[in-house]
């Protein structure tokens, strides 16, 4: 992969936050190029090996439920241009018109598309955004337009590199779902909380891009679906997390008289 030269960046992205990051990475461009070739070489052979996975699995979103089985979505990726992701449907057809936010036990998930999230299949499609340059294997998460209307000027360093399919803060906050559940305002709480919070794991992943970060990444995205639940070093978690309980209501009997004060 490419990094443009400063001027050539979107103007949005020539602020002096993301030059901090433009820096380190003018400083790593060899790694760059290796990254980029990994990227073609694995994805091509991860998409000839997986090929009786994504049969069987296209061939199980079909019978569940009417539609196509890949879903395409617009997202973001490097210098913020447009793609359409490659997504294994989860979802019943027409669910996305409403809120993007996932919910634990979502109801617009369908059975198979339960499974396949679980194990985090339905993400294998996006080999095909990697093998296209529109997306590599470890970078920050592709995100909808929507969203990325409220990054930083910090924030949008990000677009620095292509969209990832793994990255720290994906494994971190792989079960985002249960944070979000219970909550009043999940859209609010996923803006003021759990996006700054991401995002502060991916400038951190580029401050420290290598091969010997980007293996351990992979090695922790292994394990994590097979069930390994990891837990940031410093827990970011704040009680804005916990799902807001509904008042009880008091009655006559149990508002109790304040106490008579005595002057000693």
């Amino acid at each position: 992969m490419k990094l443009r030269d400063w001027d050539q960046l979107p103007q949005d992205m020539q602020n002096d936050a993301v030059r901090v990051y433009y820096d380190i990475l003018q400083s790593k461009r060899r790694y760059l190029v290796i990254k980029r070739l990994f990227d073609v070489a694995a994805s091509a052979s991860l998409l000839v090996l997986l090929s009786p996975l994504f049969a069987v699995t296209a061939i199980a979103i079909r019978i569940e439920s009417p539609g196509p089985f890949m879903y395409r979505q617009t997202r973001k990726t490097a210098y913020e241009q447009d793609f359409r992701i490659h997504k294994f449907r989860s979802m019943y057809i027409g669910s996305d018109r409403g809120r993007l936010l996932t919910m634990k036990n979502d109801s617009r998930v369908t059975r198979v598309g339960a499974f396949i999230r679980k194990y985090k299949i339905d993400e294998l499609g996006q080999l095909i955004d990697v093998l296209r340059g529109d997306m590599t294997f470890v970078g920050v998460r592709p995100q909808v337009q929507k969203y990325v209307n409220h990054y930083t000027d910090e924030m949008k360093a990000t677009f620095l590199l292509p969209a990832g399919i793994t990255s720290l803060a994906s494994i971190y906050y792989r079960n985002e779902n249960d944070l979000l559940l219970g909550h009043k305002d999940p859209e609010k709480l996923y803006l003021t909380e759990i996006l700054p919070d991401k995002m502060n794991y991916n400038l951190l992943g580029i401050r420290k891009l290598g091969l010997g970060y980007e293996l351990k990444i992979f090695l922790m995205t292994i394990l994590t679906v097979f069930g390994k639940d990891y837990k940031p070093a410093k827990q970011l978690y704040t009680t804005a997390f916990m799902p807001e309980e509904p008042e009880e209501e008091q009655s006559s009997e149990q508002v109790k008289e304040p106490a008579e004060v005595t002057n000693g």
